[in-house]
C-alpha cells in the first residue's frame, strides 16, 4: 500500500485505508467478496497474489459490486510489481473499467479481453493487455492461481 500511495488520487493519497476482505479470513468467494466491498461509491484497492508469488492487482474509483454492465472511472488503473511497480492507466480507448456478475469479475476490457478477470470461487483469474488500460500481462502466466486476495477499502 505505501508504494501504490502516490499513485492515487491526490484527493485519496493521504486517506487510511481498511481491510475489507482477504481470503485468509473470508474464504475464497466473489459473492462474499461483493458484500465486502465497501460503500456504494467508494474507491477499492484489489491485491492479488498468484501460486507464483506475484503480486498484481487495480485500484477501482469504484466498490467492487454485481452490474448489468461496466461501471467505473477513469481513475481506475492496473498494477502489477514486477519486480518493480508498473501502473497502467486508462487509456481513453473505451470506458470498460469493472464488471460484475455471480461467477466472474471483469476489470478493463476490449476486444474480447480482460485486463484483469476472477471466477467466481476466486481460485483461478487471467490477465491479457486490453484496450482500456494497455497493459502487460499482470502475472507470469495470462492464465493464473489465486494464493492469496485482499480487497481494501477507505476507513
Amino acid at each position: 500500500l505505501s508504494q501504490l500511495g502516490p499513485q492515487l488520487p491526490p484527493r485519496l493519497a493521504q486517506q487510511p485505508w481498511q481491510l475489507l476482505y482477504c481470503t485468509g479470513r473470508d474464504g475464497f468467494s466473489l459473492r462474499t467478496l461483493y458484500r465486502s466491498g465497501g460503500a456504494p461509491g467508494s474507491p477499492a484497492l484489489l491485491l492479488i497474489r498468484d501460486t507464483e508469488a506475484q503480486t498484481f492487482g487495480a485500484f477501482l474509483s469504484s466498490a467492487i459490486r454485481c452490474s448489468r454492465g461496466f461501471y467505473g472511472t477513469g481513475e481506475s488503473f492496473l498494477f502489477s510489481f514486477s519486480p518493480e511497480l508498473k501502473v497502467f492507466r486508462w487509456t481513453g480507448r473505451n470506458n470498460f473499467f469493472v464488471k460484475g456478475d455471480v461467477n466472474l469479475l471483469m476489470v478493463g476490457g476490449g476486444r474480447g479481453r480482460f485486463g484483469l478477470w476472477l471466477d467466481g470461487n476466486l481460485h483461478h483469474g487471467g490477465s491479457q493487455p486490453c484496450d482500456t488500460f494497455d497493459n502487460e500481462t499482470l502475472s507470469p502466466r495470462e492464465e493464473f492461481c489465486v494464493q492469496d486476495l485482499e480487497l481494501w477499502g477507505l476507513a
